[in-house]
């Protein structure tokens, strides 16, 4: 079956007795696009399915208020960001920790994982781009990894564009000094 687009997503959601078909196509649609992003933003594969699981609840939730002012996916993905973030936040007031420890917790997670197979040079990156700060990395990632356009990420996270390519620059640069450092492994 071929993809619905929004408005026939939405018609169906609108409709009762199709409620339930057209969210479970919307999650179909949309699950793994979303599940990328949130894997790179919190690493852990339990995680992210609690994250992402998060994200559906609130997209249920509130999809009969969503406005289609914007596309679906880039909605979806506006709660996936908040939540991946929140995620982060909670994790580092969770452990009573700071950035680094978090950042340690994660970077272990991703050594262990059999999700993650790619070799040292896309660990090594993978590793600076978990030490950035939560809104570096959700810019970085959606640039660099899910190769979004600066308006699209605007629509996201509510950032001008500006504002969201200054935090992409100074995240390249952060990550060519991490990666290009001897002692980082």
């Amino acid at each position: 079956m071929s993809e619905l687009s929004d408005q026939e997503l939405l018609a169906l959601f609108r409709k009762e007795e199709s409620r339930h078909y057209a969210f479970n196509l919307m999650v179909r649609q949309y699950q793994q696009r979303l599940h990328s992003f949130v894997r790179r933003m919190v690493t852990d594969p339990d995680e992210t399915k609690d994250v992402l699981q998060n994200v559906f609840i609130k997209a249920w939730n509130g999809l009969d208020r969503f406005r289609e002012d914007a596309q679906l996916y880039s909605w979806l993905y506006r709660i996936a960001h908040n939540e991946s973030i929140s995620h982060l936040k909670r994790m580092r007031r969770g452990l009573f920790v700071n950035h680094d420890a978090v950042i340690e917790r994660l970077t272990t997670t991703l050594d262990s994982s059999e999700h993650f197979s790619g070799d040292a040079i896309q660990r090594k990156l993978q590793r600076a781009v978990m030490k950035l700060p939560e809104k570096q990395r959700a810019v970085f990632t959606m640039k660099y990894f899910e190769q979004m356009k600066y308006e699209e990420m605007s629509t996201v996270t509510g950032t001008s564009v500006g504002a969201l390519k200054s935090s992409f620059h100074i995240a390249v640069k952060k990550i060519e000094q991490w990666v290009t450092d001897d002692r980082t492994k």
